[in-house]
């Protein structure tokens, strides 16, 4: 009976960390469905709600590495639990000020909340599982937190447009707390555990030397210009960009965006299989072409039909799972010492392209803002304006696959020679 009762204990301890991984995307989309109430709220441009969008990645980015430590030298449950419940505190703190320095507070520390949820269910899956589950387990910790950035869409759209924002922002906030509450009470570390010499290693300076590599750098850089498909245009400017574009209502752009959602939970082990086929960089240049050219054609001053914006944004999708991807290739080219750190060093440089992205798409936004306000005094961008500033997401991810490819080329000639 124990023997029965202990063999779904590791999937009932990992549905705690992978409820917060999926929730944490409905954090990031949120601040996408409500562009203009946030620069009406606060009367600021586009580009100081890039900025502001910017705030998430930045604290997401620069809580990387600080978590990987916490969750190496602490137990899951206190580090998970703190940082849901720093996401709730975030929420909280943007619905209650009206002050725009607070509110970037809020979204970084939104943003800091929500670095633990990759992470975090990383560790409870390699202290419960078999190493040799842990591939297929990340793989379907992918599958099921992607539906949070789903459902972060058209029904939390519709949820907004009924209710209110700032009566679903406080559900939200009390949904994270709720779920560090869960974390805290409920999840624990396997009895039986030995942990390994490695594992009770603290963090040395010596760790550091693996992220030296030119060829790491080199493939952070890709990553960092690669990310505009998902991080620029999905997560904040996809939405208002397609209600401009086509005069639809903002929950069903948001339902059209979150087909590259769709795309990704595909695109992940379809990919895995052409990367044993093709090889790993050939894989990922032909995702920057390929997230260029679809992200790229939605531009156009050419109107789709709503079922060929979906087969253009699902497509879109299985290109930005390009992501997983660099990170094998990036746990090939270190020793299994030096892994954590080197997936934490990528995941960091690869959120900080989304500050990159949101910041210079909302500068350039105004650089070309026709001068027009709505009746609430909020700045009306054209669709021309979108169309230049969104240019910049297919012309990145080009320079990126030109990278990954001379890098690609050059492990070749070193392997050979």
């Amino acid at each position: 009976m124990m023997t029965q009762k202990y063999k779904y204990m590791p999937f009932f301890m990992w549905a705690f960390p992978l409820a917060f991984f999926a929730y944490q995307f409905i954090l990031r989309l949120w601040p996408g469905l409500m562009v203009q109430q946030i620069m009406e709220r606060f009367s600021v441009d586009a580009t100081q709600f890039g900025v502001f969008a910017a705030f998430y990645y930045y604290g997401y980015a620069g809580a990387q590495i600080p978590v990987a430590i916490l969750l190496d030298r602490f137990r899951p449950r206190y580090v998970i639990s703190s940082f849901a419940l720093l996401c709730g505190l975030g929420m909280l703190l943007f619905i209650y000020t009206e002050i725009w320095s607070v509110a970037c507070v809020s979204r970084f520390l939104i943003g800091v909340g929500s670095a633990v949820g990759f992470l975090g269910v990383s560790k409870v899956i390699s202290e419960w599982f078999p190493k040799s589950q842990y591939a297929k387990m990340i793989g379907f910790s992918f599958t099921f937190g992607l539906m949070g950035a789903i459902y972060g869409g058209k029904p939390i759209g519709l949820l907004m447009e009924t209710n209110g924002w700032k009566n679903v922002g406080l559900v939200l906030a009390l949904v994270s707390i709720s779920i560090g509450l869960s974390v805290y009470i409920f999840l624990r570390n396997p009895g039986h555990q030995q942990r390994q010499k490695e594992a009770d290693e603290t963090f040395k300076i010596s760790h550091l030397k693996a992220l030296l590599s030119p060829i790491i750098w080199l493939l952070a850089a890709a990553n960092f210009l690669m990310v505009g498909g998902l991080e620029g245009f999905s997560d904040v400017w996809g939405v208002s960009y397609l209600m401009v574009a086509y005069d639809i209502p903002k929950h069903d752009a948001a339902q059209l965006v979150s087909f590259l959602f769709v795309g990704m939970i595909f695109g992940g082990p379809f990919l895995a299989l052409c990367s044993r086929k093709l090889g790993t960089y050939t894989v990922i240049a032909l995702c920057g072409v390929g997230m260029a050219f679809t992200l790229g054609a939605l531009l156009l001053n050419y109107k789709f039909t709503q079922m060929e914006l979906m087969c253009l944004l699902f497509l879109a999708g299985i290109f930005c799972c390009y992501q997983v991807v660099i990170f094998a290739a990036g746990s090939d080219l270190v020793k299994p010492l030096y892994l954590g750190i080197t997936i934490a060093f990528l995941n960091c440089i690869n959120m900080l392209g989304g500050s990159f992205f949101h910041t210079l798409i909302g500068r350039m936004m105004d650089m070309v803002w026709s001068g027009t306000f709505n009746a609430e005094g909020g700045r009306l961008y054209a669709v021309a304006s979108y169309q230049v500033a969104l240019a910049l997401i297919p012309a990145s991810a080009l320079v990126g696959a030109v990278i990954v490819g001379f890098l690609g080329f050059r492990l070749r000639q070193k392997k050979e020679n």
